[in-house]
């Protein structure tokens, strides 16, 4: 198959529109028409369905969509590791990881990483799906626990708790409680157990759920329930991590935590010789360390 023609159709199918292909392409509708018209001719079969508000794919095009779509992922990892320079790191590096861990823990720290490669560009995706790595929907991913899939290096880096928190402000002004059943007069703040989440955070709500809580707020996510917890509403679930940057958070109920959470760095074997995976790589495990340093030297 003409490269070319593919080419074009991937960006008439992505578009949807054979005017707003052409913008993209530099070319004319009709240009653009006739190749699309010259692929369907060699390929015997119908690639849209025309209507006036635009184009929609038949079976036939969904199919050969998602072969370009896959080339063109492709394409562009190949480009990213050509492009990497051996005196400078530059470019785009797309990273995904959970909205708590990303908007909490990592996106504060990514002012050294700046620093140190003024003209690297991270596009930080925050979202609790699993971005498919291999299809190249993310180039790095930190996610909450081992990746599954065999193609992919992996390192683990630490290890999370989900644990109760509050602030010296609300417990001024509520006794902290000492039992589960304390709760009873106490406000919780959690994310909702329907909400994307860790399994083992949606345990322990469940678990504090079970017994008798005298109010509560839910949010999805846990920058809503931070925000909160700071600003006295009540007793909140959220990950240890944040004690690090957090340190006036209170821990109570100290024997309530839930399982171990495992946390690991991940990117496909093809960028193994990135330059940009590697500086953002070794950032990460640095500031790690240093993280584990505070927390060993805190509780010293």
């Amino acid at each position: 198959m003409d490269w070319d023609k593919l080419r074009i159709f991937h960006a008439v199918a992505d578009a949807g529109s054979l005017t707003h292909a052409g913008d993209t392409l530099n070319l004319s509708q009709s240009a653009v028409s006739r190749q699309i018209r010259a692929l369907e001719d060699g390929l015997n079969t119908t690639l849209f369905h025309r209507h006036a508000r635009g184009l929609i794919l038949t079976e036939q095009g969904e199919l050969l969509f998602d072969a370009t779509r896959a080339m063109t992922k492709r394409l562009e990892a190949a480009e990213a590791r050509i492009r990497d320079s051996e005196e400078e790191v530059f470019g785009q590096l797309r990273v995904t990881t959970t909205t708590g861990f990303g908007s909490l823990w990592l996106a504060p720290r990514l002012t050294a990483l700046y620093a140190k490669y003024p003209h690297i560009r991270i596009d930080l995706m925050l979202e609790e799906r699993v971005l498919d790595l291999p299809m190249r929907e993310a180039d790095v991913a930190i996610r909450m626990k081992e990746p599954s899939q065999a193609d992919l290096i992996r390192k683990r880096l630490m290890s999370v708790r989900i644990r109760l928190y509050a602030s010296p402000g609300y417990l001024r002004d509520n006794p902290a409680p000492e039992t589960v059943e304390d709760l009873a007069r106490h406000r919780l703040v959690c994310q909702n157990v329907t909400s994307a989440q860790v399994s083992a955070a949606a345990a322990l709500v469940r678990m504090l759920m079970a017994g008798q809580i005298g109010s509560m707020l839910t949010v999805n996510n846990y920058f809503g329930v931070l925000q909160a917890v700071l600003s006295d509403v009540g007793i909140g679930v959220l990950p240890d991590y944040l004690t690090d940057d957090f340190p006036d958070l209170v821990r109570v109920l100290p024997d309530i935590e839930s399982v171990e959470v495992p946390v690991y760095l991940a990117y496909p074997e093809e960028l193994r010789q990135s330059k940009r995976v590697a500086v953002f790589r070794d950032f990460v495990l640095d500031e790690v360390m240093a993280y584990r340093r505070k927390r060993r030297a805190d509780a010293a």
